[in-house]
């Protein structure tokens, strides 16, 4: 899985390309506002439904660049990952699309919805323990068996570029925003941001909103360097697994700060944003509500872009309802 070539880091360039070249598979996400949490919180947002983006998650942006950027010798021996869901499931549809094989390792405890979808979409997946050292474990045997093209889920350039156009819609469907929040896991959409932003909106700040009990991009932010949890435990299934280095270039660069809500308070605002702006969204994406709702005085009179991340939830397990 390690290589010792150089890692190459990609430019707005790449985001442009990548842009053009997954514009046939995939949305252009409409962007919603809500007087109610503009009142609650003072600030003016601005949430992109990456909810309503194909195979339900702003992942599917990330794989298509890396399918469909790949040269047919490659592409025959189809692509590998390891995901914990919405990189699997958006890998999958990528490579349905460009009729390749897709084999998947993910984590037993992955939710049932996401392991559903990955298969519908025609994924491989091979399970294993929910730790990210047995995830790599895994991985490796199954790269090594198959020979595929391994498209990392968020330390890999061409990921991030395609991330990267999430925020090149957002920009300009609501020009002059003062601040962008997304959820921060592994960084690839917060990368995405940085790239794009500081360089067509470098005033743009940019926050990263963590789950207090898997808060290690938190700590590597204060820290200045990586810190890695294992297998930290939240209700935030798409925010468990670290920074990695190119992540990390990227996050330690760009990032204005790393904002963290506890479980109770990303559930809050998970189940307020479906009471009130009727929209089906994951717990991960509720973390950049919570956080803003937890330190109005940052966000207050500005207006402020929320990327929401993926809505593949499953409906049987609401982390609200007790049973």
């Amino acid at each position: 899985m390690k290589d010792d070539k150089p890692m190459y880091i990609p430019t707005y360039d790449d985001v442009v390309a990548a842009h053009e070249r997954i514009a046939p598979y995939i949305h252009r996400t409409p962007v919603l506002t809500s007087s109610y949490f503009n009142e609650l919180t003072g600030a003016e947002l601005y949430f992109k439904c990456e909810n309503f983006q194909k195979a339900g998650a702003f992942k599917v942006r990330g794989a298509c660049n890396a399918v469909f950027g790949l040269d047919d010798e490659t592409a025959k021996k189809g692509v590998a990952t390891h995901s914990s869901g919405n990189h699997a499931l958006s890998l999958s549809y990528a490579a349905g699309r460009r009729g390749i094989p897709c084999h998947v390792v993910m984590p037993r405890t992955a939710p049932q919805a996401k392991k559903d979808a990955v298969r519908g979409y025609g994924g491989i997946i091979t399970e294993c323990e929910p730790s990210t050292s047995s995830r790599e474990a895994v991985f490796a045997e199954v790269q090594a068996a198959t020979g595929a093209e391994f498209v990392h889920p968020y330390n890999d350039p061409r990921v991030i570029a395609g991330q990267g156009t999430c925020s090149r819609e957002l920009n300009e469907q609501v020009p002059g925003l003062d601040a962008v929040i997304a959820p921060i896991g592994g960084g690839g959409m917060v990368s995405g941001t940085c790239l794009t932003l500081s360089t067509i909106a470098p005033d743009i700040e940019i926050y990263a909103a963590e789950p207090e009990q898997a808060d290690d991009a938190y700590r590597s932010f204060k820290a200045g360097h990586i810190i890695a949890d294992d297998a930290p435990n939240t209700v935030a299934d798409g925010l468990k697994v670290p920074l990695k280095e190119l992540t990390w270039h990227f996050v330690s660069h760009h990032v204005t700060d790393i904002l963290t809500a506890s479980e109770d308070e990303i559930i809050d605002a998970m189940k307020l944003t479906w009471q009130r702006m009727k929209i089906v969204m994951e717990a991960s994406c509720a973390v950049p509500l919570a956080t803003i709702l937890k330190n109005r005085e940052v966000f207050a009179g500005k207006r402020v872009g929320v990327i929401i991340t993926g809505g593949n939830v499953d409906l049987d397990k609401l982390p609200w309802i007790k049973g």
